[in-house]
């Protein structure tokens, strides 16, 4: 039997213990599907390519600890998370296809199992970052999205500067996209909390 015929399934069995040859397989019979999906999004093709080959990179590294139930579903979600990190990296104001973009986010299913190990796993790795900031800065950042408080009430309780707090934020907004490249969307909702 040729690693060809066998399942992702399958093939995803022997590529957890690091058979590269089965990962190669896997990612020749799915990566052109990939990117068209994030061609729907973008229109550079280089980008595209990128774009499921850091996929494809993060599907390796990441294989002891992943149990995908089903393929298509998990690489097409995973595709259009890796478009919007790419978006939000490049700060496009242009994502015409927003809309369809969470749509189709929304619609994709964890069970229930890996949604909680997923947020698990964010939810240490916020915390981590959040940890190895400035005390200053943390408190800062807290205030305004735990407590939601405006960036004026933080400059009156800490007597500092309004100017002083948009600074902190931005700082402190800025470290968690650099560390917390793989969590794009958690750093997305917090900045658009604050508006």
């Amino acid at each position: 039997m040729t690693l060809n015929s066998l399942s992702d399934s399958d093939l995803w069995a022997l590529i957890v213990p690091g058979d590269y040859r089965a990962f190669t397989v896997l990612y020749e019979r799915h990566w052109l599907k990939l990117y068209k999906t994030a061609q729907k999004y973008i229109r550079d093709n280089e980008a595209c390519e990128e774009i499921v080959h850091d996929l494809f990179v993060t599907l390796w590294n990441r294989r002891c600890y992943l149990n995908i139930l089903d393929f298509n579903h998990y690489l097409k979600a995973a595709t259009r998370y890796q478009v919007y990190a790419h978006l939000k990296r490049a700060k496009t104001s242009q994502i015409i296809y927003c809309e369809e973009l969470f749509e189709d986010i929304g619609s994709y299913e964890l069970n229930q199992g890996q949604e909680k190990m997923l947020y698990t796993e964010l939810e240490q790795q916020l915390t981590e970052q959040l940890r190895s900031l400035p005390e200053r800065c943390r408190e800062i950042f807290l205030l305004s999205r735990k407590e939601h408080l405006s960036n004026m009430e933080i400059a009156e309780r800490l007597s500092i500067s309004k100017r002083s707090v948009e600074n902190q934020i931005t700082a402190a907004l800025k470290h968690l996209r650099y560390h917390l490249k793989d969590i794009a969307l958690i750093v997305f909702i917090l900045t658009i909390t604050a508006s």
